[in-house]
């Protein structure tokens, strides 16, 4: 959910980090690891799991062998009883954009940013997130560093700068820049890959080719209004379902799919028809589109945009009372997505609101119980992201499933102290409670012995 607007750039302000230098990536196991003697949440099944082993070869999860099964030339990493289960997905997530405020985002030099987002990852990896679907922003040299080892972080399925039609979610130029020019200059938010503005069918083709290009896994519009944005109302309707229509085109014909920023629902409904495959927030929309989405099979990518404590800071006295808004129909949005059983994923979008990076996770656990069983919204942020993530088919870089514990999934595995059958608040202190991080096979953190 961008944020625009002078009054939101000057109400910013540089809150304080997360203190801790980057670390060396761990080297990758010589032998077999044999996780015994735990509880098992696999991700699928909404229940635990005894009498079962996790075997990691390389770096993915080669058997679920019985417990007391003997497996040779193994290294065994005994659990202690304690919950084992996959690393966490975050759906809607700004990699490059959450640990700075708009204001640097709208002026620091592109070095500074991803100097910042490389500790920032680094931080949501050791929060138990071990693969984010990234929502738009300059995030393709992080993703490359990381799958590199040059940084430590979670996987990233990035959709790179989000493509809008002018005046809408993304135009983040300011007012003496307009009108542009045959020659005027691309704005910094468009040089430095965080949003992009294209208008008609040959321009918006154009964006989403050079994002699939640079290395996009799903593509980014904004399709409406946002909370604190510079120029567009929260009701308003952006790109025409021919606009829309020629990016769904683009990004099928590369074996992908369209991902959309919007609220209402005549937004909504136009992406549907156009073959957008998944609505970002949505929080605004009624039962007739809710119904639509069931029947269509869309994504319902859900944030707790509940206007509490973890909500991302607004300067604009108007800014926030849309935010209660959207906060109201958070509530409805998630009553009417159990109602329909539309496919709904979870994410946070935390975005130039670096002080609600701590709690990452609380945004999770407090779903539970309000609105899910803990189990059935842990299932939501493993094994249904998963399945969310992976719809970029072919785009996919990385070579097996996420968020499941199961025979020829990535081993991407959290052993924590626990009991998701009651509440998910151990998430909530990742540093007490996460005792073994695993991803892609690396143990990242170990203090189970």
């Amino acid at each position: 959910m961008f944020l625009g607007g002078m009054a939101a750039v000057l109400g910013s302000f540089a809150a304080p980090r997360e203190a801790e230098a980057l670390t060396e990536q761990p080297s990758a196991p010589d032998r077999p690891t044999l996780l015994a003697n735990l509880r098992l949440f696999n991700g699928i099944d909404r229940r635990l799991q005894e009498g079962v082993n996790i075997l990691v070869s390389g770096n993915k999860i080669e058997a679920l062998p019985r417990a007391g099964e003997t497996v040779s030339d193994a290294r065994v990493v005994d659990c202690g009883g304690r919950l084992v289960m996959p690393g966490l997905i975050d759906a809607h997530w700004h990699s490059t954009l959450c640990g700075i405020t708009q204001l640097e985002a709208m002026t620091a030099d592109i070095g500074y940013v991803n100097l910042v987002a490389a500790r920032v990852a680094e931080h949501t990896l050791m929060r138990g997130f071990t693969t984010v679907r990234d929502a738009s922003g300059p995030v393709f040299a992080l993703k490359q560093a990381i799958d590199r080892g040059i940084v430590n972080g979670p996987r990233i399925y990035p959709s790179g700068a989000m493509i809008s039609q002018t005046s809408g979610h993304g135009d983040f130029r300011m007012r003496y820049e307009i009108p542009k020019g045959e020659t005027t200059p691309l704005s910094h938010f468009e040089i430095v890959g965080a949003a992009v503005i294209g208008d008609g069918v040959p321009e918006v083709l154009r964006r989403v080719r050079e994002q699939l290009m640079l290395g996009a896994t799903q593509i980014k519009l904004a399709g409406g209004g946002g909370v604190a944005s510079a120029y567009d109302p929260l009701d308003s309707i952006q790109y025409t379902e021919s606009e829309l229509g020629a990016a769904v085109q683009a990004a099928a014909d590369w074996g992908t799919y369209v991902m959309i920023h919007t609220y209402t629902p005549a937004a909504i409904q136009r992406a549907i028809r156009a073959g957008v495959k998944s609505i970002e927030h949505g929080q605004l929309a009624d039962e007739e589109t809710a119904k639509m989405m069931a029947d269509e099979g869309i994504w319902w990518s859900l944030q707790p945009f509940l206007a509490d404590g973890d909500a991302n800071m607004h300067a604009d006295p108007q800014a926030r009372g849309l935010q209660q808004e959207v906060a109201a129909g958070t509530i409805r949005a998630y009553e009417l997505s159990k109602k329909y059983k539309v496919k709904t994923a979870w994410g946070t979008d935390i975005l130039f609101s670096p002080r609600n990076l701590p709690g990452h996770a609380r945004q999770l656990a407090k779903l539970a119980p309000r609105f899910y069983d803990p189990l059935e919204i842990l299932s939501i942020a493993t094994g249904i992201n998963g399945e969310l993530v992976g719809l970029c088919g072919p785009r996919n870089s990385y070579d097996g499933a996420v968020g499941i514990i199961a025979p020829g999934a990535l081993a991407d595995i959290l052993v924590a102290d626990g009991d998701p059958t009651r509440s998910l608040d151990f998430l909530t202190d990742p540093e007490a409670n996460l005792r073994l991080i695993m991803k892609d096979g690396r143990i990242y953190k170990d203090t189970l012995r």
